[in-house]
């Protein structure tokens, strides 16, 4: 379990993390840089839709190896075309056979972690899935980040090659994941591929599942929520890697990608961790409704650490790591609360299904304001960039104030 969400974590870091500090410094555009990078969410956005094939084609087992071959083969596709004269297209390509392949383990890795696992098991391995993922994002967005930039100092600041040389290094890595789980994986009974069951079938069931999802009580109001709570988040998440690394003389704080690294994939992903991990006690204990309301301040207004750091570009790395560790912290408690209310509106015959079509939401409500923000932000520029995005913070309390729900909600019952 360890190694699998290590390997779940790794490619989609790689796809919406690295990719954006790859092209920044390769001399795209910012507003090239998140639209193009925006529609890798894509695969995540569709992976509902294309779920329950995973489960009638093949084994679980089958497909997390295949998609780790298949992955690896992409990251060393990306390391081929990074130095040649259609890098933009050729990694876009390859980018996009990750995002597609990575969204295609995810549905094998889950379906696999219960079918391998008994009850009290997946029970026993939820906190080591979930730190193992969060490993990977370190790994991700920090490790690999600083091995790029010192690639960089050792071959003379040749960009191309470095990045080249970190997706062969990666391929390496995923290569040695395949061959790893293909050997130590087990072969559950219940890992089979299902007899009986059609396309037909499977297309009628999932068109139930859209119908009674889109009957819900509230129905608005929720997809509303799911789709604009993240809005301020959606426009940064993309921009303020693309400012931290900007040279000062446009703006940004210029941060080497060592700093970086640690800075954004270490500091910041703690932060990220231990406010969702404050949320979940706090909602645990007394319920989502009492705890809405400063989620919903946390996931908002610590942003304007953004406008303090675009107006005075400060150059003391604790600063920076203060200002970061404080909104990430602040993104983190303010998350629970919408993965809360994805479950509490998935609640019904059809839950696991509904509970699919809100994370496609979830995935769809990061990319629309990916897709425009990096355009945005090269027209106005990055400090007026931020106070835009504390302004949009309202609409984030607008949709949060027409929500409707049970005091009761995540609290601990007798029972339990």
């Amino acid at each position: 379990m360890p190694s699998l969400y290590f390997a779940e974590g790794i490619p989609y870091v790689t796809v919406m993390t690295l990719s954006l500090v790859l092209y920044k410094q390769m001399g795209m555009s910012n507003a090239d840089t998140t639209f193009y990078t925006a529609w890798l969410n894509l695969p995540w956005v569709l992976k509902p839709l294309w779920s329950p094939f995973v489960d009638i084609i093949k084994t679980k087992r089958w497909w997390i190896t295949s998609m780790q071959l298949l992955l690896g083969a992409a990251l060393g596709g990306v390391a081929f075309t990074i130095p040649t004269q259609f890098w933009v297209q050729g990694t876009m390509c390859f980018f996009w056979l990750m995002a597609f392949a990575s969204a295609t383990h995810d549905i094998a890795a889950d379906g696999f972690y219960m079918l391998g696992l008994s009850q009290h098991e997946q029970t026993w391995f939820v906190g080591i899935r979930s730190l193992f993922y969060r490993i990977a994002m370190i790994f991700g967005q920090g490790v690999l980040v600083m091995i790029a930039g010192n690639l960089q100092v050792i071959f003379r600041n040749s960009i191309a090659y470095s990045w080249s040389l970190l997706f062969y290094g990666c391929t390496g890595l995923f290569i040695a994941l395949w061959l790893w789980h293909s050997y130590v994986l087990p072969r559950p009974g219940e890992d089979r591929q299902r007899e009986g069951v059609t396309a037909r079938d499977i297309a009628r069931e999932l068109w139930r599942t859209i119908k009674t999802f889109f009957r819900k009580e509230q129905v608005l109001v929720g997809i509303l929520f799911m789709l604009l709570y993240r809005m301020p988040e959606g426009l940064l998440v993309k921009v303020t890697t693309l400012f931290l690394i900007d040279a000062p003389r446009n703006g940004g704080l210029g941060l080497s990608p060592q700093e970086y690294g640690f800075v954004q994939g270490t500091v910041g992903v703690l932060g990220l961790v231990g406010g969702g991990i404050l949320g979940g006690i706090m909602a645990g204990r007394d319920g989502l409704k009492k705890w809405l309301w400063p989620m919903v301040c946390a996931i908002t207004l610590p942003d304007i650490v953004y406008v303090y750091m675009a107006y005075a570009l400060p150059s003391n790395l604790w600063v920076i790591n203060a200002c970061v560790l404080v909104e990430q912290f602040g993104y983190g408690f303010g998350f629970t609360a919408y993965m809360l209310y994805l479950i509490y509106y998935s609640q019904g015959e059809f839950k696991t299904s509904h509970y699919a079509l809100c994370t496609a939401f979830m995935a769809l409500s990061m990319m629309i304001p990916g897709l425009f923000a990096g355009a945005l932000q090269e027209a106005v520029g990055y400090r007026m960039f931020f106070i835009i995005v504390m302004g949009l913070c309202s609409v984030t309390f607008i949709i949060s104030s027409l929500l409707k729900i049970n005091p009761e909600f995540g609290k601990k019952s007798d029972n339990e």
